[in-house]
């Protein structure tokens, strides 16, 4: 519900607050990844939360090897908060990966 109250609106529904506040996101950090993930093994262990818009393996300018982490940009947030539940923690390529919301700033 909301109020209007000069040139802003005031949010009085709990529901309002709440989803105003939760952290949303369509992009995820995933860390952890071996420095041997590319994209193609990023995107296939992903994809089954979601359409997918874009991967990226974060990668040494000099070396071109992985610094260890990477991104996954879903097209959804329903499809973003699935992966981020059901990859969070787990292996990928032998490692433990880590994955959270990027939040934009």
């Amino acid at each position: 519900m909301q109020i209007w109250k000069g040139a802003r609106f005031t949010y009085t529904s709990p529901m309002a607050r709440w989803l105003l506040s939760r952290p949303s996101s369509t992009k995820l950090f995933v860390g952890g990844l071996s420095y041997d993930t590319n994209e193609t093994v990023l995107k296939d262990a992903f994809e089954m939360h979601g359409e997918i818009i874009e991967v990226k393996v974060i990668c040494d300018h000099k070396s071109g090897k992985s610094k260890g982490y990477g991104f996954v940009h879903f097209t959804t947030e329903i499809a973003a908060s699935n992966a981020l539940k059901e990859m969070n923690d787990k292996i990928l390529d032998g490692r433990n990966i880590r994955v959270q919301c990027v939040h934009k700033r």
